[in-house]
């Protein structure tokens, strides 16, 4: 089993940064894809950003991309998610997950982390 815990969300204006956190423990992250996602009131979660298990390889949805950074730190155990320049769109609960190497769909998901941009 994998817990996830995800912290530094907030409140925040247009334009301002925030530097999400997601801290795993029970089991170390090197053998897991992970991602960040995110789910805006009223709307279906959707996916924002993903970093391969080797930290190489990163993906990112087109309206964060240039705005949000994703990386990892094996030693911490610990994924976080830069963003820069947010707008109100940007407005959600945001999850971290993890997918297990060989497996199709995330398998651990954890609480999420509010942020707020005003306008």
């Amino acid at each position: 089993q994998v817990q996830l815990v995800e912290s530094g969300g907030g409140l925040v204006q247009t334009g301002g940064s925030l530097r999400l956190s997601c801290a795993a423990s029970g089991r170390t992250l090197s053998n897991y894809d992970m991602g960040w996602f995110r789910q805006a009131p009223g709307k279906e979660r959707e996916f924002v950003s993903a970093i391969r298990w080797n930290g190489i390889s990163t993906s990112s949805a087109d309206s964060v991309k240039g705005r949000f950074t994703i990386s990892r730190d094996g030693t911490k155990n610990t994924v976080y998610l830069q963003m820069n320049s947010l707008k109100p769109e940007d407005t959600a609960v945001y999850y971290c997950a993890a997918k297990q190497l060989g497996s199709e769909k995330y398998d651990y998901w954890g609480r999420g982390t509010q942020v707020t941009v005003s306008s």
